[in-house]
């Protein structure tokens, strides 16, 4: 049994990156020009992948399997998790901090897989975390500051979304089913767990929430973020489930440098020089970890004679 198309894995990164780009700018544009809050619409975000899934279901476009519930709920736990902590971290940390800290969930995701899932990772792989955490360091360092509950907050969070992304790939494995079929069960369950989160961390007398009072602006923006949501949680799955969560958070590198840039054009920001340089560094890092995947790929699809006799 072959793997994806390095062709086919290209289409959905790029249409990952473009995606998450795009919700980053519409997330902050709806909470800039309406206030919404974010686990409201993180909900919201689940149940129009919910629809979209059924949706697809309906075309034919993949066939549903009955997965067991009592295995699927942790997935879904640990993502409101990773929502819980996030934002409770964002609450309390300066986004440097919680930049800072959330660069540390690619090593987190290596330990893990090393130590849970007997997983393997070259010197090289593993080297290019280096460039990428001096690029962070050197975008976040100037609005570090150090809050006890907001640090707490922000390490269970990378702890939890760890799990989460190893378990997405592990999930798909197990299960021998494919990104559609396991977000097909995830994603409603995620979206009925968030409603029991949401009253507690954004109480109607503060937040209005889904009592939001709708106008034609607001209901456009919401819902295409929504349609957007549905493309990054399947490109996540897919690429997860086909590459690695080590891939992905590479990924992710990528759209925190070209999401900086984003705001920078769009909205104006502001970038010093150490800011630009750690720009140029974290892209670098994730330059050489393509490069040194690619080689490793190469090396895996030579023929059995031909890696004895490189070995020898």
């Amino acid at each position: 049994m072959t793997g994806p198309s390095r062709t086919r894995v290209s289409i959905c990164l790029a249409l990952n990156i473009i995606s998450s780009i795009t919700i980053v700018i519409l997330n902050k544009w709806i909470f800039t020009n309406y206030g919404f809050p974010n686990t409201s619409l993180t909900f919201i975000h689940f149940c129009v992948t919910s629809i979209g899934l059924h949706i697809s279901k309906e075309l034919n476009i993949f066939q549903p399997k009955s997965l067991p519930f009592l295995q699927m709920l942790p997935l879904a736990l640990t993502f409101c998790g990773f929502v819980v902590f996030t934002n409770l971290s964002l609450g309390l940390n300066s986004v440097g901090t919680y930049q800072l800290i959330k660069a540390m969930t690619t090593p987190c995701i290596i330990v893990i897989q090393t130590v849970f899932y007997a997983k393997q990772f070259s010197f090289k792989i593993i080297s290019t975390l280096i460039p990428i955490s001096i690029g962070v360091l050197f975008n976040s360092y100037h609005d570090v500051n150090f809050n006890p509950l907001g640090i707490l907050f922000a390490t269970l969070g990378v702890l939890v979304t760890s799990v989460y992304q190893v378990w997405v790939g592990s999930k798909q494995s197990e299960f021998q089913v494919n990104s559609m079929q396991l977000l097909y069960y995830q994603a409603p369950l995620s979206a009925l767990l968030l409603m029991f989160v949401i009253p507690f961390f954004e109480p109607p007398w503060r937040y209005h929430g889904l009592l939001y009072n709708w106008s034609l602006g607001a209901l456009v923006c919401v819902f295409l973020s929504g349609v957007v949501a549905f493309s990054v949680n399947l490109t996540i799955f897919w690429i997860i489930g086909n590459t690695s969560p080590v891939t992905y958070n590479m990924v992710g590198h990528t759209k925190f440098c070209l999401t900086l840039i984003a705001g920078l054009i769009l909205f104006k920001e502001s970038m010093n020089f150490h800011q630009g340089l750690g720009l140029l560094i974290t892209f670098g890092g994730v330059l050489l970890y393509t490069h040194f995947k690619l080689e490793e790929g190469k090396s895996n699809t030579l023929p059995i004679t031909q890696q004895t006799i490189d070995k020898r």
